[in-house]
């Protein structure tokens, strides 16, 4: 029997993070004479008991929340406590382990637009070249003449990496390819960094009012903007507020902008801006001297970024429909806040996604916690829990694991993030989802070794078809699959910058890519993939077992990695979205095998 389950309304009456002032019942059941509801605050070392009422064969109390995290347990008349167990039910136990409820405002609300949709991650200088602004590429900088070369990654005679070589992909490029990127079903371009700055990655900002002059001009952006609307494809760009660049306008270490940067000293009016430990020294992001970190709190840089004609409002002003934040747990909170309401101050419909890599609902950063889904702060997150949990399931971990996982994100995030989530599989910081899947141990190779491996041609399906499951899985959970651009083709490519290479127009995987706009279509045709309730029936080492539903239509997601069949029964026929077949009410899923099914009367309509 089970005793609590915090994913079922009968035993708490509101699935997820909660509403403030939201009255909710939590139901417990057992053979005991009395249960107490213990509760704390986050922050706070004092609980509360409250006595649950008898009713029936459970017990019951009702309880709301001001804003913030909180922890509760129930503890039975024998001393034992209904506890979080490792299915993600409540069991038995001597010790606590608490389940948690997030509390958030009450008008906290998320942009309905990218809901349903698919998000599509470009490196701008490595996905198309119009091939009108490589005349603008430094003296100092090295194009690249070969699309297929590997990026350079080795350190120069210096022992340095200067990230300072290119291939000329542009804003134009991208806008050539419109239609290409809305043949996947995408409703999302997210764009890593396009202001001007030293490197290719351009996570060293040169200057945040200049898009760099090698990827085009601001015209350029505005133009992509407004073609990419008439195709219902909004921009996103990448905000990095944490650190500047050495070689910046505010910095100016070497002296190649007409300004007096802050490494001129006092006298600079950007000196502020830094923390300079004892001039000229200065605190670095993560010790990287050409990144030095900005200080948040400084008046003078808040106002820029975050004030009424700051950069976040600037690009709003242009129609960009929100902004990814590089780095958001290095960013106090106040300043997460400030970027929030300069960008829905312009666009209320604006998405504001953070880079965060753990549970985003309990963060802990710098010693304290994080504040990002109480309703002031973020819409969404970089879901790397779902992205980590789908690669170790397909690789050979446990549908159990997986799933609990799952669970936990959907107990401990509001409803409209969750359905907001950017689900990724790999991105321009870790490898490509092939090579992830493949059966290459990168584990104490050098990246120049690296370099060299690629799969196989002999296991090269097999890779594939884990793909197939991954992305499966990817598309149908809650939130929003993000494709890393080259990933629909089938590139590879391990650590930064080999994920990174140009994408490979010349040899594109017709398999994948056929596969990636099959899994945009079925994104399009289920509305319950929107913001449908998820339910897991079955979950097992191997296999998982889910629906994904609302009230116009549902699916049912089956994957089997075991080595025996297993069974799902329907008491209506079903569509096979995966092998595009209609099959009985009784369904084997085939070792090693996964379907997606829904309703022939669906289909039909």
């Amino acid at each position: 029997m089970c005793l609590y389950n915090p994913l079922d309304k009968f035993y708490k009456s509101f699935i997820g993070a909660v509403p403030e002032k939201t009255k909710i019942s939590f139901r417990v059941k057992g053979n005991f004479n009395s249960v107490l509801f213990i509760l704390k605050k986050d922050g706070y070392d004092t609980e509360i008991a409250l006595p649950m009422q008898k009713i029936e064969d459970y017990f019951e109390i009702e309880a709301s929340f001001d804003i913030g995290l909180y922890f509760y347990i129930f503890k039975t008349d024998n001393n034992h406590y209904i506890s979080l167990g490792n299915d993600y039910l409540g069991v038995l136990s001597n010790t606590p382990n608490y389940f948690q409820i997030t509390a958030y405002l009450k008008d906290y609300n998320t942009p309905n637009w990218l809901k349903g949709g698919v998000i599509y991650q470009i490196f701008p200088d490595r996905f198309y070249s119009s091939g009108e602004n490589i005349k603008n590429i430094r003296k100092d900088a090295f194009l690249h003449t070969d699309k297929m070369d590997t990026p350079i990654f080795l350190p120069n005679n210096k022992g340095k990496v200067l990230n300072n070589d290119f291939f000329g992909g542009d804003i134009k490029g991208i806008i050539s390819k419109l239609d290409y990127i809305s043949s996947l079903g995408v409703n999302c371009i997210y764009l890593n960094p396009i202001f001007k700055a030293y490197s290719n990655h351009r996570y060293d900002t040169g200057d945040y009012m200049t898009i760099d002059p090698l990827l085009g001009c601001e015209d350029d952006l505005k133009e992509l903007i407004s073609v990419a609307n008439t195709k219902n494809i909004k921009i996103v760009l990448d905000g990095v507020f944490n650190h500047t660049g050495d070689d910046s306008l505010y910095f100016n270490k070497y002296g190649n902008y007409d300004s007096v940067g802050a490494f001129s000293g006092e006298k600079s009016p950007y000196y502020t801006w830094y923390e300079f430990t004892e001039f000229p020294n200065y605190n670095s992001w993560w010790g990287i001297e050409t990144l030095p970190q900005v200080n948040e709190n400084d008046k003078s840089y808040c106002d820029f970024i975050t004030g009424e004609d700051g950069v976040v409002a600037h690009y709003a002003k242009l129609g960009v429909a929100g902004w990814r934040l590089d780095v958001v747990d290095e960013l106090p909170d106040h300043f997460v806040k400030n970027i929030r309401t300069a960008l829905k101050n312009v666009n209320n419909d604006a998405i504001l996604i953070g880079e965060v890599w753990e549970d985003a609902s309990n963060k802990i950063a710098y010693d304290k916690r994080r504040e990002y889904f109480l309703g002031s702060e973020l819409d969404s997150v970089m879901n790397y829990p779902f992205k980590n949990a789908i690669l170790d399931f397909i690789k050979g971990g446990s549908g159990v694991v997986f799933t609990n996982i799952v669970k936990s994100i959907i107990d401990h995030y509001p409803k409209i993030v969750l359905d907001s989530l950017m689900n990724l599989l790999s991105t321009h910081d870790t490898p490509r989802l092939l090579s992830s899947l493949s059966d290459i141990n990168i584990l104490g190779i050098s990246k120049l070794e690296q370099s060299k491996l690629y799969i196989q041609e002999e296991n090269l399906n097999d890779a594939i078809k884990k793909l197939k499951l991954a992305t499966l899985l990817q598309y149908t959970l809650p939130g929003v699959p993000s494709i890393y651009y080259g990933d629909e083709i089938g590139m590879q490519g391990f650590s930064d910058p080999l994920n990174r290479k140009f994408f490979d127009w010349e040899n594109i995987n017709s398999l994948i890519l056929d596969w990636y706009k099959k899994l945009g279509n079925i994104r399009k045709n289920f509305s319950c993939l929107v913001d449908g309730e998820i339910e897991f029936i079955h979950s097992s080492d191997n296999a998982v077992v889910f629906t994904r539903s609302n009230d116009k239509d549902f699916i049912i997601v089956a994957i089997n990695l075991g080595d025996r069949d297993i069974i799902v029964n329907s008491s209506e026929s079903l569509f096979d979205y995966v092998n595009n077949i209609v099959i009985g009410e009784k369904v084997i899923v085939e070792s090693k095998n996964a379907l997606l099914l829904t309703s022939t009367n669906f289909i039909n309509k």
